[in-house]
């Protein structure tokens, strides 16, 4: 059985194409027309919730400001009803162009740079209902190098687009297709969710899920890595030793699976909740302090393994809920190349 998914393209497509030749007025103008004005708008830390009448002068108006040649690109692009018969929109991709002016207050490099992003749409009557956007405002920092944290335990890199380079559907797809593949992974997960209070890592049967050449995609602050080895040693050992309490209370998350073809993907405000207990993770202390977790996540199936898996998580708001101001660190390593030439020794003393 087909499905088909071309709705989704008329209500959002208009607006992504404005966005790789970005054009202000048309970009103004399609976000009033598609965003129904009462949509719950999530964005990434700072930049929090917001109206619908918020989003240009908000997100775009400074990004254009920052990068005025910017464009964005798009890696991946499914749509598909979750649980509940709700339509999403997934995305995954860039931001790039010219860094010429500060972006909250990130200092410009002059050179070309990109932001990657996941951003989900729920699609109702005809109108987009829910945004839930995250940037990766880390690697930006990366980039001009002013990350005031800790460095990442996997590989900060350009984080690939599919290998196979048929990342972008929304068209009449294999509705069987897609659900065979979304369960394999909700399978994945639920075995995962074993360890460690039900057994070690055996129990997770990861080698039964995941291709040898798998391939996970963090955002910067983690990283990349190769394997089920790789995947463990510079990820999940850490998260799990700092917050072993993990997928333990269901009643205070959100998940929206939904899947097209090869693809599957899942969003959630917040969709994680755990205790940070230990430590290991990011360089935090065990601070003892329950968190939320907005992960947006995408994985790539071949012949029933999964081969690659992008993975978006807000990591400034981690931080911001154990009360670390990243952006105020990042001022301040920053200071001496910014502002050391415009003020008065005294003032600095």
């Amino acid at each position: 059985m087909s499905i088909n998914n071309s709705s989704s393209e008329k209500i959002t497509v208009p607006l992504f194409s404005a966005l790789y030749n970005f054009e202000p007025r048309k970009t103004q103008k399609l976000l009033s027309e598609i965003i129904h004005p009462s949509a719950f708008c999530h964005y990434f830390h700072p930049i929090g919730d917001l109206e619908a009448s918020l989003i240009y002068e908000r997100i775009y108006a400074p990004l254009f400001n920052s990068f005025p040649d910017f464009e964005r690109r798009e890696t991946i692009r499914i749509s598909g009803k979750d649980a509940h018969g709700e339509y999403w929109i997934g995305n995954a991709g860039y931001f790039l162009g010219t860094f010429v002016n500060p972006f909250l207050t990130i200092p410009p490099t002059g050179h070309l740079a990109h932001i990657r992003f996941h951003e989900f749409y729920k699609c109702t009557d005809g109108k987009v209902s829910e945004i839930q956007a995250i940037w990766d405002i880390p690697s930006l920092m990366m980039q001009a190098n002013v990350w005031p944290m800790g460095p990442s335990l996997g590989r900060e890199w350009l984080v690939p687009s599919p290998a196979t380079q048929d990342g972008i559907k929304c068209n009449e797809s294999n509705e069987q297709e897609g659900e065979e593949n979304k369960l394999i992974v909700l399978e994945m997960l639920s075995a995962m969710s074993k360890h460690p209070k039900y057994g070690d890592e055996k129990i997770m049967e990861l080698e039964k899920f995941w291709h040898p050449k798998f391939n996970w995609y963090g955002p910067s602050g983690i990283g990349s890595s190769r394997g089920v080895l790789g995947f463990r040693k510079f990820h999940q050992i850490p998260f799990l030793r700092a917050m072993p309490d993990r997928g333990q209370y269901p009643e205070e998350t959100t998940h929206h699976f939904f899947s097209e073809e090869n693809y599957v993907a899942v969003t959630g405000w917040p969709n994680m909740s755990q205790t940070l207990t230990g430590d290991g993770w990011l360089g935090i202390a065990p601070a003892n302090h329950k968190i939320t977790l907005r992960s947006l996540d995408f994985w790539r199936l071949e012949k029933n393994k999964i081969r690659e898996n992008w993975v978006m998580i807000d990591l400034l708001d981690i931080w911001a809920q154990i009360d670390v101001n990243v952006i105020s660190r990042m001022r301040e390593l920053a200071f001496p190349r910014t502002n050391l030439g415009q003020v008065k020794l005294s003032e600095v003393q």
